[in-house]
């Protein structure tokens, strides 16, 4: 059995971490604060991690003036040297990938290959952010007038607020923070307080880049709760983006604060994520992928997939062999070799783990497998539940691994039944037949903001852009032209002529 205090304890010496730390950086930690702080336990086994002190509103606020100052000089950075420092940062992280891997790990529950997986995300978002930095373009349009000029530019927003979930500690941030810093912004950080001390690992070692580098603080963080921290940068006017990534509810107040002050959202919401498995699907394609997207992170991933649809035909062959995987998937402490399923983050997602089971059974859900704890601790057995359209409880995501099996008879029945739900994140289908996946990825088939075809709802490449429709919020990360988001659009005219002509014809004589 892994001793996770002789690998807390390890890894603290080269992170430059110990049991009492700073959760507030502005370009530099702020003191200790017992007295106003929080606690981070692994949900491993409880062991103690650490003490992180947060933020009062008064080191807020001091952290909000400092980055809006630092904007100024890093906007003025030309963007070619912004993507430099970015990737002098994510080569600094890829040196420190395996120590910063096992605090996520540890903090959140993660078996060893998704906690280093987190940490390679951050680089590889880091290295893509470095190639934006030089493609930072506009478009050029023919002007109706003579003699003049019509483009488009972007120009950097300014400070941006980022505020992250628990699942991806470190990931999730860097798909903002370092698409925002090479087209120009400075952010602060707000983590999710379950994963205090993975920010405050991952701080640390961007700090030191920063400071070398002799640059201003782009990067802040400001530990604290929802409530507090949370609520401020909503309200904030001098944060003119507030990216979130977290529950519907929240999010929705969050997107009614910030619209109030007509700011701008990036929402990243629930997902309740489904596999259509069709009769012409490779049966073992479709288990592996199934499989993983229902059971990795213990189904903790806002892309996890909850809902699996199935033809009729094949119904019981698929869930025979998938019942079979579960049975010898190994589940236990996420640091000790061959361990595929970790544990939930809390006790509260114990519990809500074991109402929505009830709540299945009690509309009338069959329990096919699972529905029970695993041993001591935040250890749940994956669960399958055989459903039928009309219970409510598969239209909510629960943050555990709980997938709701449906069968169905005609390929637009199984659609119908993908998408009726009030999410629309990440989707898939299994299928060989050629005219069953273009229906999926037609205007007729997935109204997700990803559609997959033969491969896992979970799991998404930092190329594209990540987001999601409906209850999920709409909004758009990592990839693609996500950048865009970060800064503001801006069209310009520009008059070389001897004369003022106007557009349409309009004619002002003054002479």
């Amino acid at each position: 059995m892994t001793d996770i205090k002789r690998v807390r304890d390890e890894t603290f010496k080269k992170l430059d971490l110990n049991e009492n730390n700073s959760g507030v950086y502005n370009g530099k930690w702020l003191e200790f604060n017992r007295n106003n702080s929080i606690e981070s336990v692994s949900p491993i086994d409880g062991t103690f991690l650490s003490r992180i002190s947060t933020a009062t509103e008064s080191d807020y606020d001091k952290t909000i003036e400092i980055i809006s100052r630092a904007f100024v000089e890093w906007s003025e950075t030309p963007a070619p040297s912004r993507g430099m420092i970015i990737k002098k940062i994510s080569d600094r992280i890829l040196e420190f990938k395996e120590d910063l891997g096992k605090i996520v790990s540890m903090e959140a529950g993660k078996v060893t290959s998704e906690g280093q997986g987190e940490i390679q995300e951050m680089v590889d978002i880091g290295y893509f952010s470095m190639g934006i930095s030089r493609q930072i373009y506009g478009n050029t349009m023919a002007s109706e007038r003579p003699k003049h000029r019509l483009f488009e530019q972007y120009v950097p927003l300014g400070p941006i607020g980022i505020i992250s979930a628990f699942n991806f500690p470190s990931a999730v941030w860097s798909w903002n923070s370092f698409l925002a810093a090479v087209v120009g912004d400075t952010s602060v950080w707000k983590p999710s307080s379950k994963v205090a001390l993975t920010s405050v690992a991952v701080m640390k070692i961007i700090s030191k880049v920063v400071e070398e580098e002799s640059l201003p603080p782009i990067f802040a963080l400001v530990n604290g709760s929802g409530k507090i921290i949370g609520d401020l940068m909503s309200g904030d006017r001098r944060l003119p983006l507030i990216s979130f990534t977290g529950s519907v509810k929240t999010g929705k107040n969050i997107a009614t604060k910030v619209s109030g002050r007509l700011g701008k959202t990036i929402l990243e919401l629930g997902g309740n994520n489904c596999a259509i498995v069709s009769e012409k699907c490779d049966m073992n394609i479709a288990l592996k992928g199934v499989a993983f997207g229902a059971m990795a992170t213990a189904g903790q991933r806002c892309t996890s997939t909850r809902r699996v649809v199935i033809n009729q035909k094949i119904y019981d062959e698929f869930i025979g062999k998938l019942k079979k995987i579960y049975e010898n998937v190994k589940i236990g402490n996420p640091l000790e070799n061959g361990v595929l399923v970790g544990p939930l983050i809390d006790n509260d997602a114990v519990s809500n783990y074991f109402a929505a089971i009830e709540t299945a059974k009690k509309q009338g859900g069959k329990l096919l497998y699972g529905g029970s704890k695993h041993g001591n601790g935040n250890y749940v057995l994956p669960t399958i539940i055989e459903a039928e359209e009309g219970m409510s409880i598969t239209r909510d995501e629960t943050f555990a691994p709980i997938l709701y099996a449906f069968k169905y008879s005609d390929f637009e029945e199984a659609v119908r039944i993908h998408n009726d739900v009030p999410q629309g994140l990440s989707s898939t289908i299994f299928t060989n037949d050629l005219r069953e996946e273009e229906y999926f990825l037609s205007a007729r088939g997935s109204d997700c903001g990803i559609a997959n075809v033969n491969t896992s709802t979970a799991g998404a490449e930092i190329g594209g852009a990540f987001g999601g429709e409906k209850d999920t919020g709409g909004g758009r990360e990592s990839g693609s032209d996500a950048w865009k988001s970060y800064m503001r659009r801006q069209t310009v005219t520009k008059n070389f002529g001897n004369d003022v002509p106007l557009s349409q014809g309009v004619r002002f004589n003054i002479d």
